[in-house]
């Protein structure tokens, strides 16, 4: 087995809370990237802030660890350095795969005149890094202490937590996942709901192929309406190359009964086998995990409750990707509060948050929606990507839309038009670790 890189942080003790200390401005549950982008929004603004989470950070999460454009640009707003997180690693070269056995390379713009358009961080890296910002920010960060009990009135939120204690909160911003126990205890969750896409991943080291550097997306015959991925992170603390590999699926597409054994059937695959070189070896075990994409359906306040990232059904139906989501509309949900005068009631709040994610995600959501009903059949994908090979316009624009460097809806959502469209540089320009 291959180890995995650097020690792992001291955890911090807690200090248990009283009921009777005085309340707060926001309670939020979930230290992810949603609850520390609304964490950092809302204690730069001036808010007592208190952020519970049932795990001690740092603490995986099985995802796919990319960050596209999209999620850079509200990373560096809030101010992440990427020095802050070891596993840190920018990508230029992506190259996608048809299903008919076409491959396509795509260059993002040059980083070092154009910035980050694209880069793969481990979650266990990057999520410790943004709680570490939240609490410079000034936010109470309360590990290893889940929500146990949740009431709501028109004037506060009342929380009770694991370790006995009691917060009352102006407001509460539930960033507690897929399976949100926040909208359980209100009664809001759906028997039966597994999410709109199904993954899996495995870290596998030792690759000594392209993918050692590049971004892969293939779009495997038998996987469609999914695809599978290999994305590079730095060697470990043996030196050897560690890529993040794995497939997703939409659960309404073809049912694949056996995800493990999928798996190692596309690791045996000569174009699979050629890119990741070798001997390759897993740093762990192989894990799934399911994501939900509804944002346009999802329940996204209750009372004086803000349901962000994942526990809103954020994801970006298209792709499966949702750590851009995730941070947007924990940034949307802080400044719908902080925008708020104090005192301001439950309407206010939860109108300006809302309007705010049908701006910014609901048209796209709608555009996702319609392209994954061209990319679910061989012919779409395949022919998708031979319009993208065109010209090396198409595949300058194309790169960057894909990335999300625009919103996937811009062109038709005239409110979002400005100038420099698809000629804005990336984040990070010039940044440390670029």
């Amino acid at each position: 087995m291959c180890t995995t890189p650097g020690p792992p942080r001291p955890t911090r003790s807690l200090t248990p809370v009283s009921a009777s200390e005085n309340p707060v401005d926001v309670l939020i549950i979930g230290g992810g990237p949603a609850g520390s982008a609304a964490a950092i929004t809302l204690a730069r603004a001036g808010r007592r802030v208190t952020v519970v989470d049932k795990a001690a950070f740092p603490r995986d999460k099985c995802c796919g660890d990319g960050l596209t454009t999209g999620a850079l640009r509200v990373l560096e707003h809030l101010g992440l350095n990427p020095a802050a997180v070891p596993s840190w690693t920018v990508v230029d070269d992506v190259w996608l795969r048809s299903p008919s056995g076409r491959e396509v390379q795509l260059r993002l713009p040059d980083r070092a005149t154009s910035g980050q358009f694209s880069a793969v961080a481990r979650r266990v890296d990057l999520d410790a890094a943004l709680l570490d910002l939240a609490r410079q920010a000034g936010a109470e960060i309360r590990e290893r202490n889940a929500l146990v009990g949740i009431k709501t009135s028109p004037e506060a939120v009342e929380c009770r937590l694991e370790d006995g204690s009691t917060v009352r909160a102006s407001f509460a911003i539930a960033a507690d996942g897929m399976w949100s126990p926040t909208r359980k205890l209100l009664g809001l969750h759906e028997d039966g709901y597994l999410g709109e896409w199904h993954a899996f991943r495995q870290y596998l080291c030792g690759v000594t192929g392209p993918a050692a550097s590049r971004q892969y997306v293939w779009f495997e015959p038998d996987v469609l309406p999914g695809y599978a991925w290999s994305f590079p992170l730095p060697p470990d603390a043996d030196g050897k190359v560690v890529v993040n590999f794995g497939f997703g699926v939409p659960r309404d597409g073809r049912p694949i009964k056996d995800m493990k054994k999928t798996w190692a059937d596309l690791l045996e695959r000569p174009h699979i086998k050629a890119a990741l070189g070798g001997p390759i070896e897993p740093e762990d075990r192989p894990t799934a995990w399911p994501i939900p994409a509804r944002i346009d359906r999802a329940v996204l306040s209750y009372g004086r409750v803000l349901f962000v990232g994942d526990a809103a059904g954020a994801t970006d139906i298209m792709t499966g990707e949702g750590i851009g989501q995730a941070l947007l509309t924990g940034q949307l949900a802080g400044e719908a509060i902080a925008g708020a005068s104090a005192g301001a009631g439950t309407r206010r709040v939860t109108e300006a948050y809302r309007a705010s994610v049908r701006h910014h995600l609901f048209a796209d959501h709608r555009m996702s929606v319609a392209l994954g009903r061209v990319l679910r059949y061989r012919w779409g994908a395949r022919g998708a990507i031979r319009v993208v090979a065109l010209t090396p316009w198409t595949r300058r624009n194309f790169v960057r839309w894909m990335f999300e460097d625009e919103p996937r809806a811009v062109i038709v959502t005239p409110k979002r038009w400005h100038r420099g469209f698809l000629r804005r540089k990336g984040a990070y320009v010039a940044a440390p670790g670029s």
